[in-house]
Protein backbone atom coordinates (compact mmCIF):
# COMPACT_ATOMS: atom_id res chain seq x y z
CA UNK A 1 0.00 0.00 0.00
CA UNK A 2 1.66 3.72 -0.76
CA UNK A 3 2.84 5.52 2.23
CA UNK A 4 0.32 8.16 1.23
CA UNK A 5 -2.91 6.21 1.30
CA UNK A 6 -1.40 4.31 5.22
CA UNK A 7 -0.92 7.84 6.56
CA UNK A 8 -4.45 8.97 5.23
CA UNK A 9 -5.82 5.89 6.28
CA UNK A 10 -4.15 6.32 9.71
CA UNK A 11 -4.92 10.54 10.16
CA UNK A 12 -8.78 9.50 9.70
CA UNK A 13 -8.35 6.90 11.99
CA UNK A 14 -6.67 9.08 14.36
CA UNK A 15 -7.73 8.82 18.18
CA UNK A 16 -6.68 11.98 20.78
CA UNK A 17 -6.95 12.62 23.93
CA UNK A 18 -10.27 14.51 23.82
CA UNK A 19 -11.03 12.50 21.06
CA UNK A 20 -11.90 15.94 18.80
CA UNK A 21 -10.21 15.15 15.79
CA UNK A 22 -12.44 12.17 14.98
CA UNK A 23 -15.81 14.12 16.19
CA UNK A 24 -14.84 16.80 13.75
CA UNK A 25 -14.12 13.95 10.77
CA UNK A 26 -17.66 11.99 11.92
CA UNK A 27 -19.45 15.78 11.55
CA UNK A 28 -18.15 16.51 8.31
CA UNK A 29 -19.22 12.96 6.97
CA UNK A 30 -22.31 13.29 8.61
CA UNK A 31 -23.06 16.54 7.05
CA UNK A 32 -22.50 15.90 3.80
CA UNK A 33 -24.56 12.61 3.75
CA UNK A 34 -27.16 15.30 4.96
CA UNK A 35 -26.86 17.62 2.32
CA UNK A 36 -26.84 14.94 -0.29
CA UNK A 37 -29.44 12.95 1.17
CA UNK A 38 -31.96 15.80 1.66
CA UNK A 39 -31.08 17.23 -2.12
CA UNK A 40 -31.83 13.39 -3.08
CA UNK A 41 -35.33 13.14 -2.08
CA UNK A 42 -36.41 16.82 -2.80
CA UNK A 43 -35.32 16.65 -6.62
CA UNK A 44 -37.10 12.97 -6.21
CA UNK A 45 -40.65 15.06 -5.07
CA UNK A 46 -39.81 17.74 -7.36
CA UNK A 47 -39.02 14.66 -10.23
CA UNK A 48 -42.28 13.19 -8.96
CA UNK A 49 -45.04 15.90 -9.51
CA UNK A 50 -43.32 16.52 -12.78
CA UNK A 51 -44.24 12.98 -13.99
CA UNK A 52 -47.08 12.26 -12.22
CA UNK A 53 -48.96 15.83 -13.60
CA UNK A 54 -47.41 15.08 -17.13
CA UNK A 55 -49.58 11.63 -17.07
CA UNK A 56 -52.93 13.22 -15.48
CA UNK A 57 -52.80 16.02 -17.20
CA UNK A 58 -52.33 13.55 -20.66
CA UNK A 59 -54.85 10.80 -18.88
CA UNK A 60 -57.74 13.11 -19.35
CA UNK A 61 -56.74 16.28 -22.13
CA UNK A 62 -56.35 15.39 -25.39
CA UNK A 63 -52.22 15.98 -27.13
CA UNK A 64 -53.67 19.09 -29.25
CA UNK A 65 -56.68 21.09 -30.73
CA UNK A 66 -57.43 22.38 -33.50
CA UNK A 67 -60.01 24.98 -33.90
CA UNK A 68 -61.35 28.30 -36.48
CA UNK A 69 -59.80 31.37 -35.78
CA UNK A 70 -62.89 33.30 -37.00
CA UNK A 71 -65.53 31.24 -35.08
CA UNK A 72 -66.91 27.70 -34.59
CA UNK A 73 -65.30 25.16 -37.34
CA UNK A 74 -67.92 24.31 -39.92
CA UNK A 75 -67.94 20.84 -41.54
CA UNK A 76 -66.01 19.67 -38.85
CA UNK A 77 -66.61 15.87 -40.08
CA UNK A 78 -64.82 16.63 -43.60
CA UNK A 79 -61.95 18.41 -41.46
CA UNK A 80 -61.80 15.67 -39.04
CA UNK A 81 -61.69 13.02 -42.29
CA UNK A 82 -58.60 14.81 -43.61
CA UNK A 83 -56.72 15.16 -39.96
CA UNK A 84 -56.95 11.46 -40.07
CA UNK A 85 -55.16 11.21 -43.10
CA UNK A 86 -52.21 12.83 -41.15
CA UNK A 87 -49.66 9.51 -40.38
CA UNK A 88 -48.82 10.63 -37.06
CA UNK A 89 -52.50 11.80 -36.06
CA UNK A 90 -54.11 8.40 -33.98
CA UNK A 91 -57.90 10.07 -33.48
CA UNK A 92 -59.57 13.26 -33.80
CA UNK A 93 -62.64 13.89 -32.02
CA UNK A 94 -64.79 17.20 -32.66
CA UNK A 95 -65.53 19.67 -28.76
CA UNK A 96 -67.70 22.34 -28.06
CA UNK A 97 -66.10 24.41 -24.79
CA UNK A 98 -67.71 27.37 -23.30
CA UNK A 99 -67.60 28.75 -20.12
CA UNK A 100 -71.18 28.78 -17.89
CA UNK A 101 -72.62 29.04 -14.59
CA UNK A 102 -74.19 26.08 -12.82
CA UNK A 103 -76.50 26.45 -9.80
CA UNK A 104 -77.98 24.06 -7.40
CA UNK A 105 -80.40 25.70 -4.63
CA UNK A 106 -78.36 28.34 -3.09
CA UNK A 107 -74.64 27.11 -5.03
CA UNK A 108 -73.73 28.41 -8.08
CA UNK A 109 -70.51 27.87 -9.75
CA UNK A 110 -68.38 28.86 -12.95
CA UNK A 111 -67.35 25.88 -14.75
CA UNK A 112 -66.17 25.15 -18.15
CA UNK A 113 -68.49 23.51 -19.90
CA UNK A 114 -67.15 20.65 -22.57
CA UNK A 115 -69.87 19.61 -25.00
CA UNK A 116 -68.26 15.42 -26.41
CA UNK A 117 -69.42 12.65 -28.39
CA UNK A 118 -69.70 9.66 -26.53
CA UNK A 119 -68.37 7.46 -29.16
CA UNK A 120 -65.49 9.38 -30.80
CA UNK A 121 -64.31 10.96 -27.44
CA UNK A 122 -62.27 7.74 -26.26
CA UNK A 123 -59.97 8.23 -28.96
CA UNK A 124 -58.49 11.26 -27.85
CA UNK A 125 -58.43 10.95 -24.22
CA UNK A 126 -59.05 8.22 -21.26
CA UNK A 127 -61.71 10.22 -19.47
CA UNK A 128 -64.00 7.63 -20.19
CA UNK A 129 -61.99 5.44 -17.30
CA UNK A 130 -62.02 7.89 -14.85
CA UNK A 131 -65.68 8.00 -14.43
CA UNK A 132 -66.44 6.69 -11.31
CA UNK A 133 -70.82 7.09 -11.05
CA UNK A 134 -72.56 6.37 -14.74
CA UNK A 135 -70.36 6.00 -17.69
CA UNK A 136 -69.59 8.27 -20.68
CA UNK A 137 -71.99 6.68 -22.70
CA UNK A 138 -74.50 7.91 -20.64
CA UNK A 139 -74.40 10.90 -22.51
CA UNK A 140 -77.10 10.78 -25.35
CA UNK A 141 -78.41 13.57 -27.60
CA UNK A 142 -81.61 15.34 -26.15
CA UNK A 143 -81.18 13.91 -22.91
CA UNK A 144 -79.43 16.63 -21.30
CA UNK A 145 -77.58 15.09 -18.76
CA UNK A 146 -74.04 16.23 -17.39
CA UNK A 147 -71.22 14.28 -16.09
CA UNK A 148 -69.78 16.52 -12.99
CA UNK A 149 -66.31 16.58 -11.68
CA UNK A 150 -66.49 14.54 -8.09
CA UNK A 151 -64.77 18.15 -6.39
CA UNK A 152 -67.54 20.04 -8.37
CA UNK A 153 -70.23 17.94 -7.42
CA UNK A 154 -69.28 18.10 -3.75
CA UNK A 155 -69.21 21.59 -3.83
CA UNK A 156 -72.58 21.91 -5.17
CA UNK A 157 -74.24 19.00 -2.81
CA UNK A 158 -75.65 17.31 -5.89
CA UNK A 159 -75.63 13.44 -6.61
CA UNK A 160 -76.39 11.35 -9.91
CA UNK A 161 -79.95 11.76 -10.49
CA UNK A 162 -79.89 15.60 -9.16
CA UNK A 163 -80.73 18.42 -11.64
CA UNK A 164 -78.55 21.66 -11.64
CA UNK A 165 -79.42 24.90 -13.83
CA UNK A 166 -77.31 25.84 -16.43
CA UNK A 167 -76.70 29.93 -17.55
CA UNK A 168 -75.07 30.67 -20.56
CA UNK A 169 -73.64 33.70 -20.77
CA UNK A 170 -74.18 34.23 -24.61
CA UNK A 171 -77.81 35.08 -23.99
CA UNK A 172 -81.32 35.99 -25.79
CA UNK A 173 -82.16 39.61 -26.48
CA UNK A 174 -85.55 40.62 -25.18
CA UNK A 175 -87.19 43.95 -24.62
CA UNK A 176 -85.65 44.03 -20.87
CA UNK A 177 -82.26 43.60 -22.00
CA UNK A 178 -80.29 40.04 -22.64
CA UNK A 179 -81.41 37.38 -20.90
CA UNK A 180 -78.83 34.71 -20.31
CA UNK A 181 -79.81 31.12 -21.88
CA UNK A 182 -81.09 29.00 -19.11
CA UNK A 183 -81.37 24.94 -19.47
CA UNK A 184 -81.45 22.14 -16.81
CA UNK A 185 -79.51 19.25 -17.03
CA UNK A 186 -79.77 15.68 -14.81
CA UNK A 187 -76.83 14.89 -13.43
CA UNK A 188 -75.49 11.56 -14.68
CA UNK A 189 -71.93 10.88 -13.67
CA UNK A 190 -69.38 11.50 -11.95
CA UNK A 191 -65.80 11.90 -13.07
CA UNK A 192 -62.68 11.67 -10.73
CA UNK A 193 -59.46 12.21 -12.53
CA UNK A 194 -57.39 13.50 -9.69
CA UNK A 195 -56.43 16.80 -10.87
CA UNK A 196 -58.08 19.08 -8.67
CA UNK A 197 -58.49 21.87 -11.19
CA UNK A 198 -60.22 19.85 -13.46
CA UNK A 199 -62.46 18.16 -10.35
CA UNK A 200 -63.65 21.21 -9.90
CA UNK A 201 -64.28 23.24 -12.78
CA UNK A 202 -65.51 20.80 -15.72
CA UNK A 203 -68.76 19.52 -16.84
CA UNK A 204 -69.39 17.22 -19.77
CA UNK A 205 -72.82 17.00 -22.15
CA UNK A 206 -73.52 15.71 -25.36
CA UNK A 207 -72.08 17.80 -28.71
CA UNK A 208 -75.45 17.67 -29.69
CA UNK A 209 -77.17 19.24 -26.39
CA UNK A 210 -74.13 21.73 -25.87
CA UNK A 211 -74.13 22.96 -29.89
CA UNK A 212 -78.31 23.63 -29.24
CA UNK A 213 -77.64 25.06 -26.20
CA UNK A 214 -75.10 27.74 -27.67
CA UNK A 215 -76.86 27.62 -31.45
CA UNK A 216 -74.10 26.39 -32.91
CA UNK A 217 -76.13 24.20 -35.53
CA UNK A 218 -73.63 21.59 -37.12
CA UNK A 219 -70.54 23.71 -36.01
CA UNK A 220 -68.10 23.11 -33.28
CA UNK A 221 -65.17 25.16 -30.96
CA UNK A 222 -62.64 22.63 -33.30
CA UNK A 223 -61.01 19.05 -32.85
CA UNK A 224 -59.15 17.49 -30.48
CA UNK A 225 -56.05 15.17 -31.93
CA UNK A 226 -54.62 12.16 -30.30
CA UNK A 227 -51.09 11.71 -31.72
CA UNK A 228 -48.35 9.10 -31.59
CA UNK A 229 -45.30 10.97 -29.57
CA UNK A 230 -47.13 13.23 -27.18
CA UNK A 231 -43.82 14.71 -26.88
CA UNK A 232 -44.32 16.20 -30.12
CA UNK A 233 -47.48 17.48 -30.31
CA UNK A 234 -46.47 20.90 -31.21
CA UNK A 235 -44.70 19.67 -34.14
CA UNK A 236 -47.76 17.75 -35.92
CA UNK A 237 -50.61 19.59 -34.78
CA UNK A 238 -48.94 22.47 -37.35
CA UNK A 239 -47.94 19.53 -40.31
CA UNK A 240 -52.30 18.64 -39.97
CA UNK A 241 -52.96 22.84 -40.49
CA UNK A 242 -50.31 22.92 -43.60
CA UNK A 243 -52.19 19.88 -44.47
CA UNK A 244 -55.40 21.22 -44.15
CA UNK A 245 -54.18 24.37 -45.92
CA UNK A 246 -54.02 26.97 -42.82
CA UNK A 247 -56.31 29.27 -41.00
CA UNK A 248 -56.93 27.13 -38.25
CA UNK A 249 -55.76 28.24 -34.70
CA UNK A 250 -53.32 25.28 -32.66
CA UNK A 251 -52.83 24.08 -29.81
CA UNK A 252 -51.06 21.38 -27.38
CA UNK A 253 -51.20 20.08 -24.16
CA UNK A 254 -47.22 21.59 -23.40
CA UNK A 255 -48.30 25.16 -24.62
CA UNK A 256 -51.76 25.08 -22.09
CA UNK A 257 -49.58 24.17 -19.13
CA UNK A 258 -46.48 25.84 -20.08
CA UNK A 259 -45.85 28.09 -17.02
CA UNK A 260 -46.84 25.64 -14.84
CA UNK A 261 -44.06 23.01 -16.30
CA UNK A 262 -41.87 25.55 -16.17
CA UNK A 263 -42.86 27.14 -13.17
CA UNK A 264 -41.66 22.81 -12.15
CA UNK A 265 -37.75 23.20 -13.53
CA UNK A 266 -36.99 26.42 -11.89
CA UNK A 267 -38.46 25.35 -8.54
CA UNK A 268 -35.81 22.00 -9.27
CA UNK A 269 -32.75 24.27 -10.01
CA UNK A 270 -33.41 27.07 -7.46
CA UNK A 271 -33.85 24.32 -4.38
CA UNK A 272 -30.78 22.01 -6.26
CA UNK A 273 -28.52 25.54 -6.04
CA UNK A 274 -29.81 25.89 -2.31
CA UNK A 275 -29.31 22.57 -0.72
CA UNK A 276 -26.20 22.56 -2.22
CA UNK A 277 -25.60 25.13 0.70
CA UNK A 278 -26.18 22.17 2.97
CA UNK A 279 -23.28 20.50 1.25
CA UNK A 280 -21.01 23.49 1.12
CA UNK A 281 -21.24 23.78 4.91
CA UNK A 282 -20.39 20.42 5.77
CA UNK A 283 -17.48 20.83 3.50
CA UNK A 284 -16.51 23.65 5.93
CA UNK A 285 -16.92 21.54 9.02
CA UNK A 286 -14.12 18.91 6.81
CA UNK A 287 -11.62 22.47 6.08
CA UNK A 288 -11.53 23.64 9.76
CA UNK A 289 -11.10 19.23 10.66
CA UNK A 290 -8.05 19.00 8.73
CA UNK A 291 -6.27 22.15 9.63
CA UNK A 292 -6.95 21.09 13.11
CA UNK A 293 -5.16 17.77 11.79
CA UNK A 294 -2.34 19.52 10.20
CA UNK A 295 -1.54 21.74 13.33
CA UNK A 296 -1.38 18.65 15.86
CA UNK A 297 0.59 16.33 12.98
CA UNK A 298 3.32 19.11 12.63
CA UNK A 299 6.07 17.06 14.91
CA UNK A 300 5.21 13.78 12.26
CA UNK A 301 5.47 15.79 9.40
CA UNK A 302 8.31 17.15 9.99
CA UNK A 303 9.78 13.82 10.83
CA UNK A 304 8.38 12.54 7.65
CA UNK A 305 10.00 15.15 5.80
CA UNK A 306 13.37 14.25 7.03
CA UNK A 307 12.94 10.66 6.22
CA UNK A 308 12.33 12.06 2.59
CA UNK A 309 8.31 12.48 2.19
CA UNK A 310 8.13 15.12 -0.90
CA UNK A 311 5.61 17.90 -0.32
CA UNK A 312 3.51 16.38 -3.19
CA UNK A 313 3.62 13.43 -0.93
CA UNK A 314 2.03 15.42 2.18
CA UNK A 315 -0.11 17.07 -0.27
CA UNK A 316 -2.11 13.78 -1.68
CA UNK A 317 -2.25 12.14 2.31
CA UNK A 318 -3.95 15.35 3.18
CA UNK A 319 -6.09 15.36 0.06
CA UNK A 320 -6.74 11.38 0.43
CA UNK A 321 -8.14 11.64 3.54
CA UNK A 322 -10.35 14.66 2.89
CA UNK A 323 -11.87 12.33 -0.38
CA UNK A 324 -11.93 9.32 2.08
CA UNK A 325 -14.91 11.70 4.06
CA UNK A 326 -16.11 12.92 1.54
CA UNK A 327 -16.73 9.53 0.34
CA UNK A 328 -17.95 8.33 3.16
CA UNK A 329 -20.44 10.83 3.70
CA UNK A 330 -21.58 10.86 0.12
CA UNK A 331 -22.34 6.99 0.03
CA UNK A 332 -24.11 7.28 3.16
CA UNK A 333 -26.23 10.09 1.94
CA UNK A 334 -27.04 8.74 -1.34
CA UNK A 335 -28.61 5.22 0.21
CA UNK A 336 -30.62 7.10 3.22
CA UNK A 337 -31.60 9.50 0.50
CA UNK A 338 -32.70 6.96 -2.24
CA UNK A 339 -34.23 4.68 1.01
CA UNK A 340 -36.64 7.77 2.11
CA UNK A 341 -37.33 8.96 -1.64
CA UNK A 342 -38.94 5.45 -2.46
CA UNK A 343 -41.06 5.72 0.88
CA UNK A 344 -41.71 9.32 1.17
CA UNK A 345 -45.28 9.20 0.28
CA UNK A 346 -45.53 6.32 3.24
CA UNK A 347 -44.05 8.62 5.85
CA UNK A 348 -46.23 11.70 4.35
CA UNK A 349 -49.40 9.71 5.01
CA UNK A 350 -47.96 8.60 8.76
CA UNK A 351 -47.33 12.29 9.63
CA UNK A 352 -51.05 13.18 8.57
CA UNK A 353 -52.15 10.61 10.75
CA UNK A 354 -50.17 11.79 13.50
CA UNK A 355 -50.76 15.23 13.31
CA UNK A 356 -54.05 15.09 12.28
CA UNK A 357 -54.28 17.58 8.69
CA UNK A 358 -53.29 17.20 5.18
CA UNK A 359 -50.17 18.24 4.62
CA UNK A 360 -50.46 18.83 0.72
CA UNK A 361 -53.59 20.76 -0.17
CA UNK A 362 -55.15 19.29 -3.77
CA UNK A 363 -56.33 22.95 -4.07
CA UNK A 364 -52.12 24.37 -4.30
CA UNK A 365 -50.64 21.31 -5.17
CA UNK A 366 -53.24 19.80 -8.25
CA UNK A 367 -52.74 16.30 -6.65
CA UNK A 368 -53.52 15.18 -3.27
CA UNK A 369 -50.63 12.91 -2.20
CA UNK A 370 -46.26 13.66 -2.52
CA UNK A 371 -45.53 11.26 -5.97
CA UNK A 372 -41.33 10.35 -5.72
CA UNK A 373 -39.39 9.50 -8.43
CA UNK A 374 -35.41 9.32 -8.33
CA UNK A 375 -34.11 10.10 -11.51
CA UNK A 376 -30.56 8.22 -11.64
CA UNK A 377 -28.66 11.28 -13.51
CA UNK A 378 -29.49 13.20 -10.49
CA UNK A 379 -28.58 10.87 -7.83
CA UNK A 380 -24.74 11.15 -10.50
CA UNK A 381 -25.08 14.39 -10.17
CA UNK A 382 -25.50 14.82 -6.45
CA UNK A 383 -22.34 12.19 -5.37
CA UNK A 384 -20.18 13.73 -8.27
CA UNK A 385 -20.95 17.35 -6.32
CA UNK A 386 -20.74 15.71 -2.79
CA UNK A 387 -17.12 14.14 -3.64
CA UNK A 388 -15.99 17.04 -5.72
CA UNK A 389 -16.71 19.26 -2.46
CA UNK A 390 -15.21 16.86 -0.17
CA UNK A 391 -11.81 17.15 -2.45
CA UNK A 392 -11.90 20.61 -2.83
CA UNK A 393 -11.92 21.36 1.24
CA UNK A 394 -8.81 19.57 1.61
CA UNK A 395 -6.77 21.72 -0.72
CA UNK A 396 -6.00 24.70 2.01
CA UNK A 397 -5.33 21.92 4.50
CA UNK A 398 -2.89 20.41 2.15
CA UNK A 399 -1.30 23.27 1.20
CA UNK A 400 -0.25 23.78 4.92
CA UNK A 401 0.72 20.72 5.48
CA UNK A 402 3.21 20.75 2.42
CA UNK A 403 4.55 24.61 3.68
CA UNK A 404 5.65 22.93 6.83
CA UNK A 405 9.26 23.64 7.56
CA UNK A 406 10.85 20.43 9.64
CA UNK A 407 13.41 22.25 11.44
CA UNK A 408 10.69 25.24 12.65
CA UNK A 409 8.35 22.13 13.69
CA UNK A 410 10.69 20.67 15.67
CA UNK A 411 12.62 23.63 17.67
CA UNK A 412 9.70 23.06 20.03
CA UNK A 413 9.51 19.10 20.40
Amino acid sequence: MPIEVRLAVRYLRARTGNGFLSFGTLVGALGIAVGVMVLIVVLAVVNGFDVELRQRILGITPHATLSGVDGPLLDWRAVRGQTLKVQRVLGAAPYIEERVLLAHGEHVSGVLLDGILPDLEPTVSRIGEHVRAGYLQTLQSGRYGVILGVGLAKDMGVVVGDTVVLAAPKGNSTPAGMMPRVKRLIVVGLVQSGLYEYDHNVALIHLDDAGRIFRLHDGVTGLRLRVDNPFQAGTIVREVAVALGGGYYISDWSRKHSNFFRSIATTKSIMFILLLLVIAVAAFNIVASLVMLVREKRGDIAILRTLGLTPASLVGVFVLQGALIGLLGTALGVMGGVALAAHVTELVHLLEALLGTALFDARVYYIDELPSVVNRGDVVMIASVGCFLGVLSTLYPAWRAARTQPAEALRHE
